[in-house]
């Protein structure tokens, strides 16, 4: 082990932190923090999970790579976030820099996702695929021709924000109808909220002691002990799921589907779910080879260690 790296994956509530050998991409160790807070909070968050793990580590820590959800320049600074709203135009990368006195290379964390499961995980074997993790947002990245695909900014994959019903509500940003909206963990907890309010879901209210308590983990909680509602609910975010991903296979034609982020955990019928509706949703699936739907090898995790792979071989993007 030639030092170790911290991988760090940012989301939307919260940070968190793997201590990866580079020479292996094995975690060595894990920690996690809330993200919420101010721009000054996130980054003492974060110095706090570097010095956790630094701690942890049998050897020096050689450099942080930081994977933050929005338009995360590779300079450190991030752009804009809308899952992120006090970080607007915003140095966390080299603020935390500062803090740790440690080199910090800074991505896109699906974008980072998307590097480990295309170099150690559900990635490999193919040379075109679409990473698509499914948190409190929704985030994307690709792989075409065997190329990490970074656009002309290192921005491209903030799918979650395309229209896919320019007559939906508002979103956080002001879009109408954006996919996340529908197809997210804050979408299934909101459609868990509505059913309840509905009176229409007993099994998640007495899971909660009020109804505006109620996210995607209580709508997984009771489709776990075989709720109908939550079935009904789940099956539908799985449509609204594969509707957006279908639309990401027309413009790159994937042969591959990798599903992570938070809600991977649900394993399975996540995975089946959206693979029965992307069957149905796709252009000509009848007449094309069937698109593979995958879970992502680390989960939830992927962020986090993709930055750590790319901390530790900035050029090899």
């Amino acid at each position: 082990m030639r030092g170790v790296i911290v991988g760090i994956d940012v989301g939307g509530t919260k940070a968190l932190g793997l201590l990866v050998d580079p020479d292996d991409g094995r975690i060595v160790a894990r920690t996690k923090k809330s993200s919420h807070g101010s721009g000054d909070e996130l980054v003492a968050r974060l110095t706090e999970v570097v010095a956790d793990l630094s701690e942890r580590s049998p050897e020096p820590l050689r450099r942080v790579g930081l994977g933050i959800a929005g338009l995360a320049a590779r300079t450190g600074v991030v752009r804009y976030s809308p899952n992120l709203p006090n970080l607007v135009e915003f140095p966390v990368g080299q603020l935390l820099a500062e803090t740790t006195r440690t080199d910090v290379i800074t991505i896109n964390d699906a974008t980072a996702g998307t590097w480990a499961e295309a170099k150690l995980g559900a990635g490999r074997g193919t040379d075109d695929f679409a990473y698509v993790a499914l948190g409190s947002g929704i985030g994307t990245g690709f792989v075409a021709g065997g190329h990490l695909l970074l656009g002309a900014n290192g921005f491209a994959g903030e799918s979650g924000h395309m229209t896919v019903d320019a007559s939906g509500p508002a979103h956080i940003t002001g879009e109408p109808g954006p996919w996340e909206y529908f197809a997210s963990g804050n979408g299934l907890g909101r459609l868990g909220r509505e059913a309840a309010t509905a009176g229409d879901f007993p099994a998640v209210v007495a899971l909660v002691s009020d109804i505006n308590e109620i996210r995607s983990e209580h709508v997984i909680v009771a489709l776990n002990q075989g709720d109908p509602t939550a079935a009904e609910i789940f099956d539908g975010f799985c449509r609204e799921a594969a509707r957006g991903i279908a639309n990401l296979i027309l413009i790159l034609d994937s042969s591959r589907v990798v599903i992570g982020g938070g809600l991977a955990e649900v394993g399975e019928p996540l995975r089946a779910g959206i693979d029965d509706w992307l069957q149905r949703l796709l252009l000509g699936s009848e007449h094309r080879p069937r698109v593979e739907v995958v879970l992502a090898t680390f989960g939830s995790e992927s962020g986090a260690l993709g930055a750590a792979l790319v901390a530790a071989d900035p050029l090899g993007l």
